[in-house]
C-alpha cells in the first residue's frame, strides 16, 4: 500500500458524529437524482441500490432528492416521493436494507418551485410557485409568486416529511436548499425580488429557510440530526452567487444555524476551488468557519472531469485524494460526499479504505441510465 492510500485508509475510516449521530466513517453519497421511482415509489431495486453502497462502506447516505407534500413540489411521476403510503413503505425498507448493511441514511426532502413547468406530473394542474415567480436566470414571471398561504403550505409540507422520516427510521434528514430549487430560490437575489419579509437583504431573504429549519426542528427530536444543503451556483446559472464576501455568507447561514441545522452540505462543482479571495477554504470550510457546525464537502471527488459535462455525457479520470485528506486532516471539513465515482462503481469506498487505487474506475455517463 502506498503512503497516500494509507493514508487516506487511516483518515476516511474514522468515525465522526452530527449531533449525536455516529456515522462510522468520513465517505457520504452525495444526493443524485435517478428517477427510478414509478409512481414516487421507491422498490426494491432502489433499496439494493442504496444497500449496495452502505455495505461497501458509505457511511452516510444521502438519498436523491424525494419531493415533499405539496403539489408543486415535483416534475415526474419517476422522481420519489416523502409522503403517502406506499412511498413511505418504500422508503422504510430503503433505510432497514441500509441499517443491515451497515450505513446511516437521511433522506432529502425536496421542493423543486419554480424549476417546474405547468402541466409536469404528478399533478399536472399544480402552478410553478416561487419567491416572485420568476425560473432561474428569467427576467420575466412564468409561475405564481407565493402568499402567505402558500409559504405556510411548504413549511407544513417540510416538517410532516421530516417528522415521517424519523418515524419511519431514518437517521436524520437533509433539507435541499441549493442548485435553484425552491429554498435556494428565496435565498438568491436573482430570483427573489420580494419587497416583503422575505426579500432585501440576505437576512431577509434567509428567512424562509429558517423558518422551514425552525418548524423542523421543533418537530423531531432534539437528537435527530438536520442537515442543509445549499451551493452558490444554481442549475443554468453555474456563475450565480448568495454571497460575495464571508460576511455576507454569514448573514444567510447564522439564521439557520440559530433555527437548528446541525450539518452543512456545502454543494461545489470543484472541492478544491477556493471559495473567497485571500484563502483556500472551500465552500464548506468558510461554512464551519462562520457557525461552528458539521460541514459536508462534495464536488468531483475523486475526478477530474467538469461536473457539468460529465453528467452530459463526457466522461472524468479519476483524481488524486491528498488535498482532500488534508482538508478532513486539519477539519477543515467533516465528511466527503461522493457523487459521479459511486455512481458509476458501488464498490469505490471499500476500494479506498484498502487503498486499492489502482481498481478505481474513471466515470462514464452510461452509468446514469441503471441502477447498478
Amino acid at each position: 500500500m502506498t503512503a497516500t492510500a494509507s493514508r487516506a485508509a487511516d483518515i476516511l475510516s474514522r468515525p465522526t458524529s452530527i449531533n449525536g449521530l455516529t456515522v462510522p466513517n468520513r465517505i457520504a453519497m452525495a444526493p443524485m437524482t435517478r428517477a427510478h421511482s414509478p409512481g414516487g415509489i421507491p422498490g426494491a431495486n432502489v433499496a439494493s441500490y442504496y444497500a449496495r453502497r452502505a455495505a461497501a462502506g458509505v457511511g452516510l447516505i444521502v438519498t436523491e432528492g424525494t419531493t415533499v407534500g405539496h403539489d408543486s413540489a415535483g416534475q415526474s411521476d419517476d422522481i420519489p416521493r416523502f409522503h403517502g403510503e406506499e412511498q413511505l413503505a418504500g422508503w422504510a425498507k430503503v433505510a432497514e436494507e441500509v441499517h443491515a448493511a451497515g450505513g446511516t441514511i437521511v433522506p432529502q426532502l425536496w421542493h423543486i418551485g419554480m424549476v417546474r413547468e405547468q402541466g409536469q406530473p404528478p399533478y399536472a394542474d399544480a402552478p410553478a410557485v416561487g419567491p416572485s415567480g420568476l425560473r432561474p436566470g428569467a427576467d420575466e414571471p412564468t409561475g405564481k409568486a407565493m402568499t402567505q398561504r402558500d409559504l405556510d403550505d411548504v413549511i407544513g409540507a417540510f416538517t410532516e416529511a421530516a417528522a415521517a422520516a424519523e418515524r419511519i427510521g431514518f437517521d436524520g434528514v437533509e433539507l435541499h436548499g441549493a442548485h435553484g430549487y425552491l429554498i435556494d430560490q428565496f435565498l438568491w437575489a436573482g430570483t427573489n425580488r420580494r419587497t416583503d419579509a422575505y426579500g432585501g437583504d440576505p437576512v431577509a431573504r434567509a428567512r424562509f429557510a429558517q423558518e422551514i429549519v425552525a418548524a423542523v426542528r421543533e418537530t423531531v427530536s432534539p437528537s435527530f440530526p438536520v442537515i442543509f444543503r445549499y451551493s452558490q451556483w444554481k442549475m443554468g446559472a453555474y456563475d450565480a452567487r448568495l454571497a460575495e464576501t464571508p460576511e455576507e455568507l454569514e448573514a444567510i447561514l447564522a439564521p439557520l444555524a440559530a433555527a437548528g441545522v446541525d450539518a452543512f452540505h456545502a454543494s461545489t462543482r470543484r472541492y478544491w476551488v477556493p471559495e473567497f479571495d485571500g484563502s483556500d477554504l472551500n465552500l464548506a470550510g468558510w461554512s464551519k468557519k462562520l457557525t461552528g457546525k458539521p460541514v459536508i464537502t462534495v464536488g468531483s471527488v475523486g475526478l477530474d472531469g467538469e461536473f457539468i459535462k460529465g453528467f452530459q455525457g463526457e466522461g472524468a479520470s479519476v483524481k488524486g485524494f491528498d488535498d482532500l485528506l488534508d482538508r478532513l486532516e486539519s477539519e477543515e471539513v467533516d465528511l466527503i460526499a461522493v457523487g459521479r465515482a459511486l455512481l458509476q462503481d458501488p464498490e469505490w469506498a471499500a476500494k479506498v479504505l484498502a487503498g486499492r487505487f489502482d481498481e478505481l474506475q474513471p466515470f462514464d455517463a452510461a452509468a446514469l441510465a441503471t441502477l447498478s
